[in-house]
Order: C-alpha cells, then structure tokens, then sequence
C-alpha cells in the first residue's frame, strides 16, 4: 500500500525524514500586484512562463504566524515562540487557505502580504482529517491583492509541469518546479491513522515553510496545497484542490467537516497476506484487521483480524467491492467514502469470507476521536 507517516513532533530533519512543512522562519519581499484577470490568464490552453507564472501569484501568497506558549513555563527559555507557514488568498472579502497543522489550537494569527502589510486573521474552520484551514482577514481588506484561481486537480497527469511557491528555510518568496510523479497517493498526517486519499505527489521541492502554500499548474491556478516532503528523496506531497473546493466552502460556513467513517483499520491484500489468509493469489482487496466497537462496520457485522494460540493473526474479512465497485488497495476504500458518501448514507460492502463473497449493508457515522494506532483506518 501506499501509505506516508507524517511525525508532527519533530522539525529536525533526518533520514528517510517525512514532515509537514511548516515551522521555519521566513519573510517577504516586493514585487508588483498583477491582475489574475490579464491577457496571461485569458487563454485556457496557454502555459505561462515560469517567470510571468510567479510574477502572476506571488502577491497572493502570505504568510501565516502563529504565536505558541513556552512548551514549559517554568524552564529557562520563557518566552513565546512563533510557528511560521504560508497561504494563500481564496476570495476578495479577505479568506486564505492553508493547512490545519499552521494554524492548529490558534484562535487568531498575523498574516503577512509580500508588500509587508500585515494584518491579524481570525480562524474560520479546520479540519484536521484533509489537513485543511481557512482564516479570514479581520480588517479592511479593500487593498488585498486578488485571489488566486483554483483549478480541477482531477485533469493531472502524470509528467505535467508544476510549481511550488513558499518560503522555505526562511528563504522568502521562492519558487520550486517539478513535475506531477504520481496522483492517487494516500498521505496520512494524523496520528490516529486516518489519512488524506488522492493526495499528489510531486518532485518539486516541497520543505518546512511550505506549508499551506500553494502548487499550481502552468496556468497559475491552484491545484493543490502543499502539505509535507520527504527528505532527502526530493518528494513532496499536496492535497488535491478538488479537496479544497468540496471541503473549503463547507468550511466557511459550518466551521468544520464532517467526514463519513466506517469504523476500521486494513491493509491492502498483498501475496504475503493472501498465503497467510489460504486465499488465491489472484484475489484483491482490503483485509480488515480490527474494528472500533459499535462502529458501522461492527453493527453490520463485519470480522475483524484474530491472533490464535501461536501468536498469529487470522481472518479477518476481506472487501473486494463497496457499491459494486472494486476495491484493490486501501486507497480505492478510503477515496470511495470520501468522494460518493456523507454521514448516514448506507453502502453495500462485498466481502469474501470463508470462501464466497457476501454482501453488508452498512450505514456511515461521522469520524470519531480514536485511539492512536499505526494502521489505515476509515
């Protein structure tokens, strides 16, 4: 399977590091506001080039600062410290998108334009399960520059140029290129094991003070925000806009999301698991490992892993479709829920168990909070 661990708790990069890419001081420089609205962006075919693409966006992406108390109050170092990240603006009344990890357990941040004016931004909604926040300019917001356009992640290719702008390592208003390595990707960055489906992977360098900034196509629109990397190795990782254009209008008016759940933790079938389970090699699917107590799945049910008397673990069910359609990995689950289903919505799990496919009916709950565990989990 395809599965990123994201250690929150740590900023020191080592190796085979995977981090959010946030928590670095970084700042900003001038340029000219150009109009999102020119001849540049007038032609839906037309590639910008690098030097008008950044040109074109970089008034539009900010800064995001967010003041921490001491981790303790009575040791020698006493004073605040501040979490830095990036974002950028997502309409005209003064709202800016960026990750829930930047502004986490804030109220209010200071939000820093690349002409130097500052402002303070209070919290709109967060949603820790797609990495998403928007925060809202408190004052007048008649001099903001404009908005940046979002574009449909869904049209990615694998190969399309892409580019990252942030400030990383403190290294204001820098721009990074690359290409689109893969879609598709199952990026988890919560602790508890549920993850972000369709998440894009990039080599386009994506380091600490990315965070919330945006990576877009040679058009200049948004398709995707920056969200972790993966160092050395050059990969970085974004959630898709089509993420933040299902997720981000919920989030403006309700504050938060809710996110349908069904209640287990799996793996991807693999050869390994097949031998272990004496099922065909051929077969595909996600087998359940454990499932959370009166959760859907437990109320319709559905058999989770067990460990017999020699220490081994054994027969768990294994779903091959959700609403007739397929499930190969972990992934195929998880996107399936988060793009077709809502809370309280019902689907027909097919599972094989004991040899022959049978059908659940399942009715979806909303994502609790969950005790911390190490597997994929929906």
């Amino acid at each position: 399977m395809s599965k990123v661990i994201i250690n929150r708790n740590s900023s020191t990069i080592v190796l085979m590091l995977i981090f959010l890419a946030s928590g670095t001081i970084f700042g900003v420089a001038n340029a000219q506001n150009l109009d999102l609205t020119s001849s540049n962006n007038t032609d839906d075919d037309k590639s910008l080039s690098l030097n008008d693409l950044f040109e074109l966006v970089e008034n539009s992406i900010v800064q995001v600062t967010k003041t921490m108390p001491p981790a303790n109050p009575l040791g020698p170092d006493k004073e605040n410290t501040t979490s830095l990240g990036s974002g950028f603006i997502y309409n005209d009344k003064g709202s800016i998108v960026t990750n829930n990890h930047v502004v986490e357990n804030a109220e209010i941040v200071d939000v820093t334009l690349i002409n130097g004016d500052r402002y303070t931004a209070n919290i709109t909604g967060t949603d820790a399960f797609s990495d998403l926040a928007v925060i809202k300019i408190n004052e007048n917001t008649t001099d903001i520059p404009k908005p940046l356009v979002v574009g449909n992640s869904s049209e990615l290719r694998v190969g399309d140029q892409v580019v990252a702008v942030g400030n990383p390592f403190g290294l204001e208003s820098s721009m990074t290129t690359g290409i689109v390595s893969q879609i598709g990707r199952l990026l988890s960055i919560d602790e508890r094991g549920f993850s972000i489906p369709n998440a894009i992977q990039t080599d386009a360098l994506i380091n600490p003070g990315n965070s919330g900034g945006p990576l877009l196509n040679m058009k200049g629109e948004v398709i995707g925000v920056n969200t972790a990397g993966i160092f050395p190795g050059g990969i970085g990782l974004a959630v898709p806009s089509d993420t933040i254009l299902r997720i981000i209008p919920v989030l403006m008016q309700e504050k938060n999301y809710t996110h349908p759940w069904l209640g287990v933790t799996g793996n991807t079938l693999t050869a390994d698991i097949a031998k272990r389970e004496k099922v065909d090699r051929t077969q595909k699917g996600v087998i359940i490992d454990t499932i959370v107590k009166s959760s859907p799945a437990d109320l319709a049910g559905l058999n989770g892993s067990n460990i017999n008397q020699y220490g081994e673990k054994r027969g768990g069910d294994i779903i091959t479709a959700i609403d007739d359609k397929k499930i190969i990995k972990m992934e195929d689950l998880i996107s399936y829920l988060e793009l077709n289903k809502a809370v309280n919505d019902n689907a027909t799990l097919s599972v094989y168990r004991d040899g022959e496919i049978i059908d659940k009916q399942v009715t979806l709950k909303s994502r609790p909070v969950v005790p911390i565990t190490n597997q994929t989990q929906n």
